[in-house]
């Protein structure tokens, strides 16, 4: 899946980087999904979409790339 964090709404309270540390982290007062991370299969990304209080994160299934299933 793919994933994204909209600056725009997000307002800082840090729950994606506490639900899916390995994916987000909070950097200037704002949750970012990490430097390769955009694309992941954690499981916590899902939660952290749901439970975003500002509703920033975008959660979209990733295109397949030739060759792979």
């Amino acid at each position: 899946m793919k994933v994204s964090v909209d600056r725009e709404l997000c307002y800082g309270s840090a729950e994606c980087a506490h639900r899916a540390p390995a994916v987000f982290e909070f950097v200037d007062g704002f949750g970012v999904v990490r430097p390769g991370q955009d694309r992941t299969d954690d499981p916590g990304v899902l939660e952290a979409a749901e439970k975003c209080p500002s509703q920033a994160i975008t959660v979209t299934e990733a295109p397949s790339s030739p060759g792979r299933p």
